[in-house]
Order: C-alpha cells, then sequence, then structure tokens
C-alpha cells in the first residue's frame, strides 16, 4: 500500500482562447522569466546600473533562453527526428498522424503544440553565447561580472522550468520498485505509459482529457489504471533542489564579498545546478533511444561534466576582485 503515493492527471491546458492554448507549463517560462526580471532589477539597483541596459538585457535572455533551449533538444537529444522535420525545430507545430489534424483549419496534417522539447544545457550555452554579445554592447559591464549576477534568477527559473515539468508528466522518474515509498507518483498522462490515442481509442472518449479522467475515476477502467506504474516525480526532486540552489547564490550575492571575485558565482552555480542534475539522472528515464544506447551514463550527464569542471576551475582559480 502507498503511503503517499497519488495518482497525477492534471489538464496541462490551463484556459483556451480561440486556437491558443495557455499551458501549466508556458504559464511557468512566463513566471520565470517575471521573477528573474525582478531580481535583476533588484540587483541593477544595488549595482547603480541603468533600467535601459536592464530591458536590453531581459530581451537578450529570453530570446537566447528559448532559442538555445529549443536547439539543445533538437541537437543534443533528437536531430534523427527533426532533421527529417525541420519546420518544427523553430515553429510550436508537430506533424500528426490524426487524419483530421489541422492547424488553424488551415494546413493539414499538423496539430498546434505550443513549444515543447527544451534543454537546459542548451539554454546555458544560448546565455553565455548571447550575454557575450551583449558585454559588447555596453562596455561598462564585464562578461563575468553580468554571469555571476544572473545566476541568482536562473536559479529560481530551472525551479519553475521543472514544475512545468511535472504538470506536463515529462520527464519522469523510473518505475518505484519499493512500493511503500512516500513519493510514488502514477502518471496517468505519461506517453511512455499510455499515448492519447491508445486512452482515446480504449474509453470512446472524444477528448484526450475526457479519456485520460475516464481512466483515473471509472471503475470500469481500473484495469487499466492498474497497469500505469508508479514512479518517481523526478522534476520535483529537480525542482526542490533548484530553490536550494537558489537560496544559496541569493545567500552570497547580498551576504557576502565573494560577488566580488569574478567568476565565482557562476562557478558555483554551474557546480551546485549541474551536479544535481547528474545524480538526478540515475532515477531519470532515459529520453529516447540515442539515450537509451549509453550504458554507463545518461547524455544529460555527459552534458554536465563539462560545466561541473568549468564551474570548480572559476571557484577554485586566483583572480583579482571583479569590477562592473
Amino acid at each position: 500500500m502507498y503511503f503517499l503515493g497519488f495518482t497525477w492527471n492534471p489538464n496541462e491546458t490551463l484556459f483556451k482562447i480561440g486556437f491558443l492554448q495557455i499551458k501549466y507549463y508556458n504559464l511557468l517560462w512566463i513566471v520565470a522569466f517575471a521573477l528573474g526580471w525582478y531580481l535583476m532589477k533588484r540587483i541593477f539597483q544595488n549595482e547603480k546600473k541603468s533600467v535601459e541596459q536592464l530591458d536590453s538585457l531581459f530581451v537578450y535572455s529570453v530570446l537566447a533562453t528559448m532559442l538555445g533551449a529549443r536547439l539543445g533538444h533538437v541537437f543534443f537529444y533528437d536531430w534523427a527526428y527533426y532533421k527529417n522535420n525541420l519546420l518544427e525545430i523553430l515553429l510550436p507545430i508537430k506533424a500528426s498522424s490524426n487524419a483530421d489534424a489541422s492547424l488553424f483549419g488551415l494546413i493539414d496534417g499538423y496539430q498546434f503544440t505550443g513549444f515543447t522539447g527544451l534543454a537546459s544545457h542548451g539554454a546555458t550555452i544560448g546565455m553565455i553565447i548571447a550575454m557575450y554579445f551583449f558585454v559588447r554592447k555596453y562596455k561598462d559591464i564585464k562578461f563575468l561580472w553580468l554571469l555571476d549576477r544572473l545566476v541568482v534568477p536562473f536559479s529560481i527559473g530551472a525551479a519553475a522550468v521543472r514544475l512545468g515539468n511535472f504538470f506536463n508528466s515529462e520527464i519522469n522518474g523510473k518505475v518505484i520498485k519499493d512500493e511503500s515509498f512516500i513519493f510514488a507518483t502514477r502518471f496517468i498522462r505519461d506517453s511512455s505509459e499510455l499515448s492519447a490515442q491508445e486512452a482515446m481509442s480504449i474509453t470512446k472518449a472524444k477528448t484526450v482529457n475526457e479519456a485520460y479522467s475516464m481512466i483515473a475515476t471509472d471503475p470500469k477502467f481500473v484495469h487499466i489504471l492498474e497497469r500505469i506504474p508508479f514512479k518517481h516525480p523526478a522534476q520535483l526532486y529537480e525542482a526542490i533542489c533548484y530553490v536550494f540552489v537558489f537560496a544559496i547564490v541569493y545567500y552570497i550575492y547580498w551576504k557576502t564579498d565573494k560577488k566580488e571575485k569574478a567568476g565565482f558565482l557562476i562557478g558555483l552555480f554551474f557546480v551546485l545546478l549541474w551536479t544535481v542534475r547528474f545524480f538526478i539522472e540515475f532515477i531519470k528515464e532515459r529520453q529516447n533511444s540515442l539515450d537509451e544506447s549509453l550504458e554507463l551514463l545518461s547524455i544529460g550527464q555527459w552534458l554536465s561534466i563539462p560545466f561541473i569542471l568549468l564551474g570548480l576551475y572559476l571557484m577554485f582559480r586566483p583572480v583579482k576582485t571583479a569590477k562592473a
């Protein structure tokens, strides 16, 4: 018997306006950027930087994060698919096998999905590249000085995104063998266990949400429900750990003089965040066939190692104190 185990079946779409869907995942990205802007505003005020620079930084950050995260997913995790579906790389659509699928009633064979498939390693690389160009424009700001400040909003943003993954029932953990584990979670909408098409076929429901709801609550489908295993909510583990990462870097920025050592905070951030990611990967499901083919470590773990090593170097290298 599960002590705190629960069935997780949220409707990932918060509300619709015509064809536009606002999902929890999208909302949490907005929350991440809004919190990031607020935190950086406080930091810029503390550092006597101009609002004009902050506004420009926000634009750079949004574009770099979204583009980097998207391209990171495409090239690190799923190039085998996207090389034959180039249109889907930068557009929020996906080819559908459903004969009735239509994009806004105009283009058959595609459906609107919103932006899904984002990689945090790609987002990090995208931000580093964007900040290089940002400091070339605003020459009174130093590259490492800026990265040291950006880790404060980055860390809370990472937590928000992982919470969004939880609402999407994606990037789930592995099946839990110990049935008494208190965080056991049955993800009804886990496509690897029960696809949307299969759920609709079994229940004869007219919509995906109705189908999943019937499986979760109708005793007639209890045999389908019971075949879905309980898993680790790896996204929640990661989100909670990132909140602690945020608390650490926030405290160090505001309460210590470590921020004056160029590269220390970004180095600490890399070590903390990617170490969390490295170890949680051990209880995550592999993302695709390429990931499954790697026996020793996952793609996410291999990508995390260089960031951890870079972080250690930045933390412990001899350096003069930083001035913006």
